[in-house]
């Protein structure tokens, strides 16, 4: 194997898909890179099983074959090219040897027999913008449960809608649901992303071009475009029936400037106790709503907000970081929260962007 490419796009692909290798997986195999050269192509392949990544970029091909290098050695080699010129790279004695007008590398080889194939999902097949993707999965992301004691809510959970994707993630603390318009897209029942699998993914959306092609089945999907190919394993399970804990009423409804609120409950963070409890309470009487914040090691803050106020006094004990991460999420500078009773979800929305629906859980005072 003896080929000439480019210096940057094989460092920006080394990069990306020595991201998917098995870091700390037993299996040695895992940990590479699986190079091949045919035609004009010059394909980077790795996997940890959970997911796995094909990037093609253009190359000068002298001889064909392939080889298997070490993951973490290779992209450091690379990350320690300089220029933008072009690299030659040949496989010699079970080494690769690296040569680019600076300097001269010889890294030793991995038998490549053994490096597992990529699947090819077959299935559904649609194209999306990837900036909408990707907007519906961070939009969500942070509220899925982080341990694969209940993988079903360790996930993303997608599906469609008449002319909407819709995204949805729960720890059974909180629920983040996000709808895009996305036309001509088929009918979803449900695709479950596991958590652990969405960086890798996000960063492969990042570079895959403007519009990604998905392929789905009932246990994988891909993603490609721009000349790469990316796989996720998908969870076969039961995503909850949220809809059930939607509230269909509210008793007492708050409308804030987004940046106030925040900016009161940051200030609480400093006053929070070790189970981040806050209590908001809203007064119909004086038009006002209160949030507060305890410890007995540090001291107190109460903060008073303006507000807009429809309904009954309530007052409601909230989870600190829960209530803070929301924002992220929140598009425009005015937001509404409503409620039906303290032991009852929290209902959050932007005022301009009702695209995106947050349900907070109440904590027990």
């Amino acid at each position: 194997m003896k080929l000439q490419c480019n210096v940057e796009q094989l460092k920006n692909a080394i990069a990306l898909a020595d991201r998917m290798t098995g870091k700390n997986l037993t299996l040695p195999t895992l940990h590479a890179l699986l190079l091949r050269a045919s035609g004009t192509t010059l394909s980077i392949r790795a996997t940890n099983l959970a997911v796995g990544i094909e990037i093609a970029i253009t190359a000068k091909i002298e001889s064909e074959g392939m080889v298997l290098v070490k993951g973490d050695v290779m992209a450091n080699v690379c990350n320690h090219l300089g220029g933008n010129g072009d690299i030659t790279l040949s496989v010699e004695h079970d080494n690769v040897t690296i040569v680019t007008a600076q300097n001269t590398t010889v890294i030793k080889c991995l038998p490549p027999d053994d490096f597992p194939t990529l699947p090819t999902v077959e299935g559904e097949q649609f194209d999306l913008k990837s900036a909408l993707l990707q907007d519906g999965i961070r939009s969500v992301y942070f509220c899925a449960a982080t341990t694969e004691i209940k993988p079903e809510i360790a996930s993303i959970f997608l599906f469609s809608e008449e002319n909407n994707l819709v995204f949805v993630a729960t720890d059974s603390f909180r629920l983040g649901e996000k709808k895009l318009t996305a036309k001509g897209i088929p009918d979803i029942a449900k695709i479950l992303i596991p958590y652990k699998n969405i960086p890798d993914m996000l960063k492969v959306l990042d570079v895959i071009g403007d519009t990604v092609s998905i392929a789905y089945s009932r246990n994988q999907i891909s993603f490609s475009g721009n000349g790469i190919y990316f796989t996720s394993r998908l969870i076969d399970g039961a995503f909850p029936d949220y809809r059930r804990i939607m509230p269909t009423e509210e008793h007492t409804k708050t409308v804030l400037m987004k940046q106030e609120l925040l900016n009161a409950l940051r200030l609480l963070t400093v006053f929070a106790d070790k189970f981040f409890q806050i209590v908001y309470t809203v007064s119909a009487e004086e038009k006002s709503v209160t949030i507060a914040s305890k410890n007995a090691d540090v001291g107190s803050s109460i903060s008073n907000i303006d507000a807009v106020i429809t309904g009954d006094s309530i007052e409601v004990g909230c989870h600190l970081k829960y209530f803070l991460d929301v924002f992220q999420s929140l598009n425009g500078d005015s937001i509404s929260l409503s409620f039906t009773a303290p032991n009852k979800p929290i209902l959050v929305k932007s005022v301009q962007d009702t695209s995106f629906t947050y349900l907070l859980m109440p904590t027990n005072r």
